[in-house]
C-alpha cells in the first residue's frame, strides 16, 4: 500500500490526526528529504506522542532521481505500508510525487492521497477575488523569453492565477507586473501559516512601497484575472497565425505568448 502524506506548509499543528495515524504504521518511508522528514517525525514524536515502527526504513526521492527511482520499483514493493512525503505541502502540487502515482495505476496497486495543507488553496482563500476557478503556474521560469513568455500567460489567461516566488525574484517579478499591468490587482502571502505570516493586496505599486527593501520568505503570488470577457477575448497563436502581416511582425508576437524567440518562430514560418 502507497499512501501520500501532506505535510504542514509552516506551522506543525496543521497535522491531521489521519497523517499522524498512517505514520504511525509506516514501514517505508519514501522522502523529497530525509533530513527533512526524519526532522518533523522527531517533532511529532515529542509534541504528539508519535510512536512509529521499529524497523522503519528511509529513501530519498526527489525530482532529480523520481524516473530512475520508479523504474526500479516490482509491485512487490508496496507489500508493506509505504508512504511518500513532500519536504512541505501536498505531494505532486509543484512537488514529486506524479510519477509514483502512474505507476501505482499503470500496475492497478492500491494507493491513496491524505488531504491537507497546500499553500495555493490557502492563499486563493486567503485572497478575497470572488472568481470560481483559477489556474496554478507554479514557478516561473527563472529568465530570458520563457519567463517573459510564461508572465504573459498568466496575465491574459482571463483566470486568477496563483504563482509561487523565490524572494530573490520577487521584486522582478514585482516590477514586470508594475510595467504589464499597473492596475492589475494583486494579493501576496508569505510565509502561509508560519510566526511572520504576512498578507499584501494591491497593485504592483502599491505592494512595493509596503515591501521592505530586504525580502525573505516564501512567497504566493495571485493575480487577479482581467475584464471577465477576457476569456473570450484572450488571443491564441492560432488569432496571431491567422492574420494577414508580415511574417516578422507576426514571429514578435508569437514570441510574446509562447516564450519562444523571435527567430526560432520566423525560421519555422519560413522552413
Amino acid at each position: 500500500m502507497l499512501i501520500f502524506v501532506p505535510t504542514p506548509i509552516g506551522n506543525i499543528a496543521d497535522i491531521s490526526l489521519r497523517t499522524l495515524e498512517v505514520l504511525s504504521t509506516a514501514e517505508v518511508f519514501l522522502c523529497e528529504d530525509t533530513r527533512v522528514t526524519k526532522q518533523l517525525l522527531k517533532i511529532l514524536q515529542e509534541r504528539y506522542s508519535l510512536e512509529l515502527q521499529d524497523h522503519r526504513t528511509f529513501y530519498s526521492l526527489h525530482s532529480h532521481n523520481e524516473d530512475e527511482f520508479v523504474a526500479k520499483l516490482t509491485p512487490d514493493y508496496f507489500d508493506k505500508v509505504v508512504v511518500y512525503m513532500s519536504d512541505a505541502g501536498m505531494p505532486c502540487v509543484s512537488d514529486p510525487g506524479s510519477r509514483l502515482v502512474a505507476y501505482m495505476q499503470k500496475n492497478s496497486l492500491n494507493y491513496e492521497i491524505l488531504p491537507g495543507a497546500n499553500a495555493v488553496l490557502s492563499a486563493y482563500a486567503a485572497s478575497g477575488f470572488s472568481s470560481s476557478r483559477f489556474l496554478f503556474f507554479g514557478f516561473l521560469p527563472h529568465k530570458g523569453s520563457e519567463r517573459s513568455g510564461a508572465l504573459a500567460k498568466a496575465l491574459y489567461s482571463g483566470y486568477v492565477t496563483i504563482l509561487y516566488e523565490a524572494p530573490h525574484r520577487l521584486l522582478r517579478l514585482l516590477y514586470a507586473l508594475e510595467k504589464e499591468e499597473p492596475k492589475r490587482e494583486l494579493f501576496l502571502a508569505k510565509e502561509l501559516t508560519k510566526r511572520y505570516q504576512k498578507f499584501y493586496k494591491g497593485t504592483a505599486s502599491e505592494i512595493l512601497q509596503e515591501l521592505p527593501t530586504q525580502v525573505k520568505g516564501e512567497w504566493v503570488v495571485v493575480i487577479q484575472n482581467g475584464n471577465e470577457s477576457s476569456k473570450e477575448s484572450c488571443i491564441t497563436p492560432k488569432d496571431i497565425d491567422e492574420l494577414d502581416i508580415p511574417k516578422k511582425q507576426k514571429a514578435k508576437l508569437l514570441a510574446k505568448i509562447t516564450g519562444k524567440t523571435v527567430k526560432e518562430i520566423y525560421n519555422t514560418m519560413v522552413s
